[in-house]
């Protein structure tokens, strides 16, 4: 009797101790790059293989891509398969250049295995949700998209509402603005959808949105808005510059079968970021830098206004939330 009433108290003791320990952090990483263009570069069987070699080694709990990636043709069926040979979870978005040469979204979609082109995961304690900023605002508009539709819309309200963790979003156009020299980068209807994560976050403090992280823009860029943080990472392999800044980066060869790298300003090295996002209230993001091949945009003519935004890497940073 003595033996079961000791064994009895030590198991009332441990549990007692284990309720009030600490409750240990939710911690979540994962490998993040975006519009790497493989078929617009001469080396990107380097590039992709480099990430995926580096994903390999850190061992994130995920990695993802967001948008600008590849177009399903046999020829860059290589640079798809270094992709998923990553073993762990992998993720995708889509941009508006996986619609290039034709392709449909639904074929976009079919090549990756997406049964759609927005959806939700759950990691270690966080929500993650994915967005696409190619909906058409009317069936007739023609060219690339930057907006976020009403059916849309109306699964994010859904799915915030049902999460009961913190949420994370990935899109590939930014829900932020910022101007840019032939057009404005961002959804059209951002503010609207600000105001859906703003709302979320004042009716579910312990639900709230963190920080969405897009691409498309190539630039280098985090701000935070009401609380939330915009998080724009630059492109792995290079920043657009136009008609306007051409130069031939590397040989003629090259030059005559990639014709659009001359239109670049191209990085050295492939850029990509590692982030950790810990439940006690930070964001870390180690990110990699490069350089410019050839000369920078600047010595080109390129807008210096813009040179707070542009730059051969993706910045480490520590944000708290």
């Amino acid at each position: 009797m003595r033996k079961l009433r000791a064994f009895f108290w030590t198991c009332l003791v441990g549990w007692v101790f284990a309720s009030c320990a600490p409750k240990q952090a939710d911690v979540v990483t994962f490998g993040i790059c975006t519009d790497v263009h493989l078929p617009t570069m001469h080396d990107s069987e380097y590039r992709i293989r480099t990430f995926i070699d580096s994903m390999k080694a850190t061992q994130p709990d995920f990695i993802i891509e967001l948008g600008d990636f590849i177009i399903p043709k046999e020829q860059y069926a290589g640079y798809f398969a270094t992709w998923n040979s990553f073993e762990g979870e992998k993720y995708h978005v889509i941009g508006n250049h996986e619609m290039d040469g034709g392709t449909s979204r639904e074929a976009a979609l079919a090549y990756r295995n997406m049964r759609s082109s927005y959806y939700s995961f759950e990691k270690n304690g966080f929500h993650f949700i994915v967005l696409d900023g190619n909906d058409k605002k009317n069936p007739d508009v023609k060219g690339y998209q930057q907006f976020i539709g009403p059916e849309q819309l109306a699964w994010l309200k859904s799915d915030l509402e049902n999460t009961k963790h913190p949420v994370i979003v990935f899109s590939h156009q930014g829900l932020n603005l910022y101007p840019g020299v032939e057009e404005n980068y961002g959804v059209e209807n951002y503010r609207e959808i600000q105001s859906i994560l703003e709302k979320h976050n004042a009716d579910h403090p312990k639900q709230k949105v963190i920080a969405c992280f897009n691409g498309h823009t190539h630039w280098d860029v985090a701000d935070q808005v009401n609380g939330i943080y915009y998080i724009t990472l630059t492109s792995m392999a290079y920043h657009w510059l136009g008609d306007d800044y051409v130069h031939v980066r590397y040989s003629d060869e090259v030059d005559k079968n990639f014709k659009w790298i001359k239109y670049t300003a191209p990085f050295k090295e492939p850029l990509w970021a590692v982030v950790e996002i810990s439940s006690e209230g930070y964001i870390k993001i180690k990110g990699r830098e490069s350089e410019w091949v050839g000369p920078s945009p600047w010595e080109l003519g390129y807008p210096e206004q813009f040179k707070q935004y542009m730059r051969p890497a993706i910045s480490d940073r520590y944000l708290k939330f």
